[in-house]
């Protein structure tokens, strides 16, 4: 897998992320760069640790799946981008709440990487090396993230649906692509 794949899958991966810090960023009214950094330490840290978590027991299984792995990938990707498409296409009003403390910022960073979890098994279905991957999604995450609460502060929820709608169907079209050069482009 290239650096610029695991860019894009990082891209759609932080959009969760992205779309809870912009509503961050609607929440508080005096906005601080420790908003920012801490939005951006949360968010980026879990979808760097849990790809790891996932790649760690996708290796555990490996040798048993090898002759479907692009199909379990090609599934993880396509329902994670699917739910993505969904949540972004629901018309629900989200609770804003203002607090950054652990006790508020530590559950938001769980569910916005349990993804990245799922992407971490598929890693290692395609032998992905590990650390790069897991940093370039850090990174990504951190940086969308904390311009996330920026977004948020100055213009609003206008393009929080827009940008899961988006990450979803980046992570399914990727998941295609995996099937697609494993059908027919692989011996």
């Amino acid at each position: 897998m290239s650096y610029l794949e695991i860019f894009v899958i990082a891209v759609g991966l932080s959009m969760d992320a992205f779309a809870v810090s912009v509503c961050k960023g609607l929440s508080v009214r005096r906005l601080r760069p420790r908003h920012a950094l801490l939005c951006g330490a949360y968010f980026g840290g879990f979808q760097a640790l849990m790809p790891v978590a996932g790649w760690l027991l996708g290796r555990q299984f490996e040798a048993l799946i090898k002759s479907f792995d692009h199909w379990i990938a090609f599934a993880l990707l396509a329902l994670i981008g699917g739910n993505m498409v969904r949540e972004a296409l629901k018309n629900e009003e989200e609770s804003l709440n203002a607090s950054f403390s652990p006790k508020a910022m530590l559950p938001l960073a769980v569910a916005t990487s349990i993804d990245a979890l799922a992407v971490g098994v598929t890693f290692a279905f395609l032998e992905v090396s590990i650390v790069p991957a897991v940093s370039v999604i850090g990174v990504t995450t951190f940086a969308l993230s904390a311009a996330g609460v920026k977004i948020g502060n100055v213009f609003g929820a206008k393009y929080k649906s827009r940008a899961e709608l988006a990450g979803g169907i980046v992570l399914i079209l990727l998941g295609v692509k995996i099937l697609i050069e494993h059908l027919f482009f692989e011996g």
